[in-house]
């Protein structure tokens, strides 16, 4: 019998290939969970560029970028990229990005694409109004949508400490939250009519008020940006911080807009401002924004979920804690639709 031939020894090389897969593997699946959870991509970005002074530029049809200040409307129209469609609502994107300065921004910026939505109805199509849950119970834009059967949702109000909301909530003719009188933002329906704007509109327009959300600060009335906004930012608000905004307004033909930070697409109060004017924004406010923002849209077989920060898991740090809101805006479609 003739001798079996020795076995040969593991390559070194062997097990250290099959050790960094498995390595790569294990990171891959970490920086998936703490995505999911804690919008991580976006979150880089976020802190890469929370104190720049480079303004916010949108990426054109033609694929060059141009400050949106100098943003014709016509560009800013065709910059648009159509994301869904339905009767009546369309899902749109902005890519955004800023000149980057060092290797964390530049890391940043080559990795993650940062984008802002814009979400349009038409009213005729569609039923507005506030969303929560009983005693007002904090709650997500996610739940708000499965449970209500929406098309939409956004966290409205701000809320205090303890989770209550803050400021004035209207639902169904009936007022189940005490106004603020220093806070100057609405969302409000009257004799079906959703509007956003000031005060002061809510005030002067007629009609029987069935829904209404108070927030803080408005931000134009008439297509005019408050003055505020550029000469006092941080008097009231933290306007100038480079954070997760969402401005909910309305066109003069009464299309409802959003147009709301999205992945990566943090951006101070002015440029909010900017954008609304360049898509042609009448009346407009500030919702909620910074870590609290949330929305959650589904139309069109698409169905779509945005969360600036952490509000699945329950953790008792109030660093990592869940930000969960007590109002929402909610949109559904009319019966007819």
């Amino acid at each position: 019998m003739s001798k079996a031939e020795p076995t040969k020894p593991k390559s070194r090389s062997g097990c250290l290939l099959r050790l960094l897969a498995f390595t790569a593997l294990v990171v891959a699946v970490v920086f998936g969970v703490v995505d999911y959870y804690f919008n991580l991509r976006s979150n880089i970005t976020y802190f890469a560029f929370r104190d720049t002074t480079a303004p916010m530029e949108v990426r054109l049809s033609d694929g060059t970028w141009k400050n949106t200040n100098a943003i014709s409307h016509h560009e800013m129209d065709r910059a648009l990229v159509k994301m869904a469609e339905s009767k009546g609502a369309t899902w749109s994107r902005l890519r955004v990005r800023r000149k980057a300065d060092g290797t964390f921004q530049h890391l940043a910026q080559t990795c993650f694409n940062s984008e802002v939505n814009v979400i349009e109805f038409t009213p005729q199509h569609f039923q507005f109004a506030t969303s929560f849950k009983e005693h007002f119970g904090l709650t997500t834009a996610r739940e708000r949508l499965e449970t209500d059967d929406l098309l939409f949702s956004i966290t409205a109000n701000f809320r205090d400490p303890k989770g209550k909301p803050l400021g004035l909530v209207f639902h169904e003719g009936q007022q189940r939250n005490s106004p603020f009188p220093a806070w100057t933002g609405y969302f409000f329906v009257k004799d079906g009519k959703p509007w956003f704007g000031p005060k002061s509109l809510f005030e002067e327009s007629p009609g029987v008020l069935t829904e209404a959300a108070q927030g803080y600060p408005s931000l134009m009335k008439n297509h005019t940006v408050f003055s505020y906004v550029d000469l006092a930012p941080n008097k009231y608000f933290d306007g100038e911080k480079i954070t997760y905004r969402a401005v909910a307004g309305m066109r003069q033909n009464g299309t409802i807009i959003f147009i709301l930070s999205g992945n990566g697409g943090v951006m101070n109060v002015a440029e909010a401002a900017a954008l609304a004017q360049k898509l042609n924004v009448q009346h407009a406010t500030l919702l909620d924004g910074g870590r609290a923002l949330q929305y959650s849209l589904r139309f069109s077989g698409n169905t779509f979920h945005f969360a600036a920060f952490n509000t699945g898991l329950n953790i008792k740090w109030k660093l990592l804690e869940p930000q969960r809101s007590p109002v929402f805006i909610a949109v559904k479609a009319t019966p007819a639709s």
